[in-house]
């Protein structure tokens, strides 16, 4: 079996991609014994290295503890090595989380995220603007292939990986390089104007303007990766988040979300290379979305305790837990529709 790799992003903060990618990791792990699942935490805020290592203060205090060693336990450190040295053994970066989190399976590792990208970056743009040594050199594609190249690598060498990879909604060097590094793109989305301007905004730094700008089009990222032929990954889903506990999303958000769908959907007709590749035969935005689509529910109440207590929602079975002194309660039904909402996009992928 071969490596997959999945990349969270969106231009737009605040759409979950932290709290979507420790739901997915977590879920596809239990249901994927035979794989070894990675999170490669690309944000500097390293909010799912925060859940996925038991949330709250321990999590702060494992965090630092990584982040703080001579050579960084951290993507930073794993960076690092592979800019200067040309590679990076990617054992001596990954924590298993079990030895943390006792409430994931021992197949599930993490290569944490690490305020210190926001420092490094000056480092990755220089050595990726470097005078190339000679017509083979490629500089801009080795910064650029980083994450790529590690998407390749193993934990165990009888085991294939799937990576998954959260990212800030910056385009910053280190979110280019987190973007390079998957096959397959996941887009969380929310249902208002904001998600649907980001789209636009999505397309136009991945994949360029339809016309390049005089000044500045030749220097993009667009433009860079199409000149050095760099594989992008292609879209997988589009993740409706933010709905409500109710059928569909809620009357006042659900114009925009078709809205947002039909906007990606006018992306598509334009644009199908961008697109994963699907064996119907797509002539319709209901045909669009049933193939590309997925709803997820809001999670509320159940979103706070995984976030503070590292709880995936299959462990999540007490009527209340306690979040920084105070009760909070978790209905039954709020969290089975949540989780089959994450078991049916993890069955998915």
């Amino acid at each position: 079996m071969k490596n997959k790799s999945y990349v969270m992003w969106n231009n737009k903060g605040g759409v979950g991609k932290s709290t979507i990618t420790f739901h997915i990791a977590s879920v596809y792990a239990e249901k994927n014994l035979d794989r070894d699942v990675v999170v490669v935490d690309m944000c500097p805020q390293a909010n799912s290295s925060s859940m996925l290592m038991g949330g709250g203060k321990q999590s702060e205090a494992k965090l630092q503890e990584l982040i703080t060693k001579d050579e960084p336990q951290s993507i930073v450190g794993y960076i690092t090595e592979a800019t200067l040295s040309g590679d990076a053994d990617i054992l001596k970066y990954t924590t298993k989380l079990i030895d943390i989190n006792t409430n994931l399976t021992d197949n599930l590792y993490l290569i944490s995220g690490d305020g210190n990208l926001e420092l490094i970056a000056p480092l990755l743009s220089e050595r990726a603007e470097a005078t190339p040594l000679s017509a083979a050199d490629k500089p801009w594609v080795k910064i650029h292939s980083i994450i790529k190249n590690m998407t390749k690598k193993r934990i165990n060498p009888e085991r294939p990986c799937t990576y998954f990879i959260d990212t800030n909604p910056s385009f910053a060097i280190y979110t280019q390089l987190a973007i390079v590094g998957g096959e397959k793109l996941l887009v969380p989305i929310n249902a208002d104007d904001s998600s649907i301007f980001a789209i636009t905004g999505l397309f136009n730094l991945i994949w360029g303007t339809s016309v390049v700008h005089p000044v500045y089009g030749k220097y993009t990222f667009a433009a860079k990766a199409k000149f050095h032929e760099l594989q992008l990954p292609k879209i997988s889903y589009l993740l409706g988040n933010r709905f409500t506990q109710k059928k569909g999303a809620a009357h006042a958000f659900k114009a925009l979300s078709n809205e947002a769908l039909l906007k990606m959907y006018s992306e598509f007709e334009n644009n199908p290379d961008k697109f994963e590749n699907t064996t119907e035969d797509i002539k319709s935005i209901t045909e669009f979305e049933k193939a590309y689509s997925i709803e997820l529910r809001d999670f509320n109440s159940a979103g706070v305790v995984a976030a503070n207590q590292g709880l995936p929602l299959s462990k999540m079975d007490k009527h209340s837990y306690v979040v920084y002194g105070e009760k909070i309660q978790v209905a039954k039904d709020q969290r089975d529709l949540c989780k089959s909402a994450i078991e049916n996009l993890v069955d998915n992928l």
